[in-house]
């Protein structure tokens, strides 16, 4: 009897797997289709995947029937099959059922352990529907090649060309990112690097005499020059970060108080708002005041800029919109809030903005400009500083010292410290986060270099 597949296969022994997968793979994209693509490749023609016959000759490939290919290689795990790893997911049960009713191999149940279900996450990322339907499919692509007869290329294919590979893919297996732990829990805790240390001490302390132990004022701000703004009873004064030289900017006089500061973005000019109603803008450069509206009733104690826009809170329940480039005291008004307004803050985008009304149970948040976390102030009873990590809100730190409800918050322009205020009349310096990872040498911020002190702010 004449068996011509048996010959074929004692003429020519199978293929690996590893050859298999090789032969099957799908074309890679063109030059054209492949983007940064800036070597030049030498002309590649793909051998034939039958056997050529002696009497058959070979003909020469014209120039315009070659395909050139890119020398970039950037592997597709979406595609992959992971049935070659033993780290598919378990298929389904009327998968799993043969023509005998038979189930399949515990292969299938060691896929679904949690080492191989973490080790799948860390090696391909999360599982998503379209990863979880791909990879099925490279399941039953391989579970069909492994019942077909023996050297049949299967249809699952390791490698595949693509574009671009997902980040986080990337990420988890080279980097130590802060998203490891939400992506991929557990994965990565047998490494031995506990959390981030933070100092759960100042390293510096200014004393602020007549610092308001107020919920409603915001006294202090940290502009982009790095000069701190404190208002003290009627006078602002401001702290250069660098020198630690102090300088007095203005003084309102006996009948009237300091209620807000708040630095425009460039850092040169400081909008004060008092208790008179009044906001004032002035040149912190030169000391000299250039600007003064009097639209508000009643003290205002929030302030925040938005380019050229400064929005002012009032205890008279409004928000006002200054232009300072118009010559009318405000543009637009806002009303809503039923009881004083004591916070104000514009998105990144200047789209937006939050304001807060009366709530005393947290101080103040800010986020961190260098990583995902946020910080937040409290009052009674332990007066601390919260160090939170998002989005998981777990806590990283808890800073206590203040004597007082710690009502003032600002963060350094390099992002790394921040500065409380309270009413025990102390100004607080903490490093509390990292610093960024493309940070230059010439960095603003020079607090933190020296060793613990205290001293006056006036």
């Amino acid at each position: 009897m004449d068996h011509p597949a048996h010959h074929h296969h004692q003429a020519h022994p199978p293929p690996s797997p590893m050859q298999n997968s090789a032969a099957s793979s799908s074309k890679p994209p063109t030059p054209a289709s492949t983007p940064n693509s800036r070597l030049a490749s030498a002309p590649f023609s793909r051998p034939s995947s039958t056997p050529s016959h002696p009497s058959t000759p070979a003909s020469a490939a014209s120039p315009a029937s070659r395909t050139i290919y890119s020398d970039r290689f950037i592997p597709s795990r979406t595609g992959s099959n992971l049935a070659l790893f033993d780290l598919a997911p378990s298929p389904s049960p009327h998968d799993t059922a043969g023509p005998s009713g038979a189930t399949a191999s515990s292969g299938s149940a060691t896929a679904t352990s949690p080492y191989c279900t973490l080790l799948r996450a860390a090696l391909f990322g999360p599982d998503t529907p379209d990863r979880v339907g791909s990879s099925a499919a490279a399941c039953s692509s391989s579970s069909s090649a492994a019942a077909s007869p023996t050297g049949t290329p299967a249809a699952g294919n390791i490698f595949r060309f693509k574009a671009e590979v997902p980040r986080n893919a990337k990420r988890a297996l080279f980097s130590a990112g802060d998203d490891e732990d939400a992506l991929y829990p557990g994965v990565f805790s047998s490494r031995g690097a506990g959390p981030r240390k933070i100092a759960r001490s100042p390293y510096k302390v200014l004393d602020a005499p007549a610092l308001q132990d107020d919920f409603y004022l915001n006294l202090v701000d940290w502009s982009s020059h790095n000069v701190l703004a404190v208002g003290l009873g009627n006078c602002v004064y401001l702290w250069n970060a660098c020198s630690s030289k102090v300088t007095k900017l203005c003084d309102l006089g006996a009948d009237d108080n300091v209620c807000s500061v708040g630095w425009a973005q460039r850092g040169t000019h400081l909008a004060v708002g008092t208790n008179q109603g009044k906001v004032q803008i002035w040149d912190a450069t030169r000391c000299k005041r250039i600007r003064t509206m009097e639209s508000h009733r009643m003290r205002v104690g929030a302030l925040a800029w938005s380019s050229s826009l400064l929005s002012s809170g009032s205890r008279d329940k409004s928000i006002l919109h200054h232009d300072i480039r118009a010559h009318e005291d405000y543009v637009s008004k806002l009303t809503g809030h039923k009881s004083e307004v004591c916070g104000l803050k514009w998105s990144y985008d200047n789209r937006q903005l939050a304001s807060g009304g009366n709530d005393n149970r947290v101080c103040n948040l800010a986020w961190s400009k260098n990583v995902n976390e946020l910080v937040s102030t409290h009052g009674y009873s332990q007066n601390q500083i919260i160090v939170w990590r998002y989005p998981t809100m777990s806590k990283l730190a808890t800073l206590t010292g203040h004597t007082y409800r710690v009502l003032y918050l600002a963060i350094s322009p390099d992002g790394q410290t921040i500065v409380t205020g309270a009413g025990d009349e102390t100004l607080r310096f903490w490093n509390v986060f990292p610093s960024p990872k493309s940070q230059s040498s010439d960095s603003l911020s020079c607090v933190g270099a020296t060793s613990y002190a205290r001293s006056y702010i006036r």
